[in-house]
């Protein structure tokens, strides 16, 4: 079961507008946040989210290497008998989503009462965990290598 270049190029948009969508969703929480600003913050007591936004910064930090494992093993344990684009569509897409959920650390902490800086530095670890995590070449040809074998 060979693949043409062609081919591989076809799938990977598929996977590239996946990643796409989770940074346009990025970009939709800071203008939630530009737009609405102050009205949509809490304003809870700044010991308390001194510790919600350490605890969330070790939680991102601990979803970095977390997103690398569950790729490796979202592309080696899924079932053989489903399609390699499936499987690799899945794959980035659970990927995306965790590196979304980082950007929603900072949301949420805005939201509690915390600065733009606070909001952007968890969307740029997001930002950097889906630029890391983004759609592989060859990565997608070995899981048609794999099928050939």
């Amino acid at each position: 079961m060979s693949i043409s270049e062609q081919q591989i190029q076809s799938d990977l948009v598929s996977a590239g507008l996946i990643r796409a969508v989770a940074l346009a969703s990025l970009m939709l929480i800071l203008v939630i946040c530009h737009i609405y600003g102050e009205k949509i913050q809490l304003g809870l007591d700044e010991s308390l989210r001194v510790k919600i936004r350490t605890a969330l910064y070790i939680v991102a930090i601990i979803m970095l290497p977390l997103i690398k494992f569950a790729r490796h093993v979202l592309l080696r344990l899924q079932k053989e008998t489903k399609p390699p684009k499936s499987r690799y569509l899945l794959t980035i897409s659970v990927c995306m989503m965790i590196a979304e959920s980082i950007a929603l650390f900072g949301f949420a902490m805005y939201i509690l009462g915390d600065s733009y800086n606070t909001l952007y530095i968890f969307t740029m670890i997001s930002a950097l965990a889906m630029f890391l995590h983004r759609p592989d070449k060859l990565e997608y040809k070995a899981l048609f290598a794999k099928v050939e074998h």
